[in-house]
């Protein structure tokens, strides 16, 4: 299929006399006082970031060894002006300027240097750990509907092709031993990894049924210095849980190359998928489950053997943030918003096979 969609639903709009303004902002010398050293080099980050940013047609601007407060200043500035001239449009016809040297391509590129190997005897295991019943002593509530999210990742996983480890109502040090066992298992057969966790939850911290413990616990066991059958492949994690206290109240708008031997950070090839953003609450209905994980399954069934997995999760933002408000007799809780939030240390692009 070719790289724009039919449709323009799940496109930002460039079609704007700018395209924007790039602000810049290089620190190189520090006070004494910081006891931060000299940062040697950063002219030259600064250097190909202007080139590069500019020839996109981005308005640069730059400012050099900023205060904080200057910093603060800077910013603030820049978001209360407007930005009319830094994208110049053809009077005549409309369009923007092009390099006639470039070549239009695909989605999918036409070598497979960026894309995953999928050639695997197995796609690979997906981890499910659905916690819904608490003990008392964590003061945390039955977490009704997360049976619905945990069906509906089950059914939408085995579709695509994984092999499903399904674990209910885990307690932390369950959770640990249930994650370590699976990083020390041989997935040099496989060609991915994913990981599901439904629970309660805080910025930086899952709960088990019996207290809470940071996710990097976690996220750790399958590390390329931990689990080396997995070095080199893409590892999903897929978080449904609060990451804090706050409520959305929304605003109104119109190698591992296969030529020698590569040395790769040992955090690479992870994607975390969290439900929300940090801070904040993360929305789940009683009865058709959570927002997020939803809305995850309805993209991954519709779009899961065409799209590449950034797209998909974009499209899960989309609807997330655009087609959810809450419902809530609770004061202060009615008609807030979520925005999911999708980190990438992902070093290709996923296509999960046909």
């Amino acid at each position: 299929m070719d790289a724009k969609p039919h449709s323009d639903v799940f496109q930002y709009n460039m079609d704007y006399p700018s395209l924007g303004q790039c602000v810049i902002i290089n620190n190189k010398n520090f006070h004494r006082n910081t006891g931060v050293k000299v940062r040697n080099g950063t002219e030259k980050d600064e250097e190909n970031l202007k080139e590069t940013f500019s020839n996109l047609g981005f308005k640069i601007k730059i400012s050099n060894d900023q205060t904080v407060s200057q910093m603060k200043d800077l910013l603030t500035k820049v978001t209360m002006s407007d930005t009319v001239d830094a994208r110049k449009v053809n009077a005549e016809t409309g369009s923007y300027p092009t390099d006639p040297g470039v070549d239009q391509t695909d989605a999918k590129p036409h070598s497979d240097v960026f894309q995953y190997n999928m050639d695997y005897p197995s796609l690979g295991q997906c981890v499910i750990i659905n916690n819904k019943n608490f003990h008392r002593n964590t003061g945390m509530g039955v977490r009704n509907g997360t049976d619905e999210d945990a069906k509906n990742m089950s059914q939408t996983f085995s579709q695509l092709g994984f092999k499903l480890i399904i674990s209910n109502d885990q307690t932390a040090s369950q959770m640990r031993d249930l994650l370590t066992k699976v990083s020390k298992e041989d997935h040099s057969k496989s060609a991915m990894f994913v990981c599901v966790l439904l629970s309660h939850g805080d910025d930086g911290v899952i709960f088990g049924t019996d207290s809470c413990f940071e996710l990097k616990e976690l996220f750790v066991l399958f590390r390329g210095d931990r689990c080396k059958s997995l070095v080199g492949k893409p590892k999903l994690f897929f978080i449904q849980a609060c990451r804090g206290s706050g409520l959305d109240a929304g605003i109104e708008c119109d190698s591992v190359h296969e030529e020698g031997t590569q040395r790769l950070p040992v955090e690479a090839d992870f994607l975390y998928a969290y439900s929300t953003a940090p801070g904040y609450y993360s929305w789940r209905n009683v009865a058709n489950g959570s927002w997020f994980i939803s809305s995850l399954c309805e993209m991954l069934s519709k779009y899961g053997k065409q799209l590449e997995i950034m797209q998909i999760m974009t499209r899960v933002n989309h609807k997330v943030a655009l087609e959810f408000e809450s419902c809530s007799r609770t004061p202060g809780f009615d008609s807030k918003k979520q925005i999911p939030c999708i980190v990438s240390m992902l070093t290709k692009e996923i296509y999960f096979p046909k």
